[in-house]
């Protein structure tokens, strides 16, 4: 039963400290307005697919949690 609030805790710093360097970051990085981001605008409608960013944000969290789980 101890196993699970240290997880949670953990999880929670790694999420403000993510959410810091993102919003830290986004004046240096531009993420989320990479090249290969779909952005559709007609009219009223908007339409952002951001496949890139995506892709870019899963190769990040792959690497990250493969070296967690090679050092576990």
């Amino acid at each position: 039963m101890t196993q699970i609030p240290k997880m949670l805790i953990t999880l929670g710093v790694i999420l403000v400290i993510v959410g810091l360097l993102w919003q830290v970051g986004g004046k240096y990085l531009s993420l989320g307005k990479l090249p290969g981001d779909i952005f559709v605008k007609r009219g009223n409608t908007t339409i952002y697919f951001p496949i890139v960013t995506s892709i870019v944000i899963s190769i990040i969290l792959s690497i990250i949690l493969y070296f967690i789980g090679r050092f576990r």
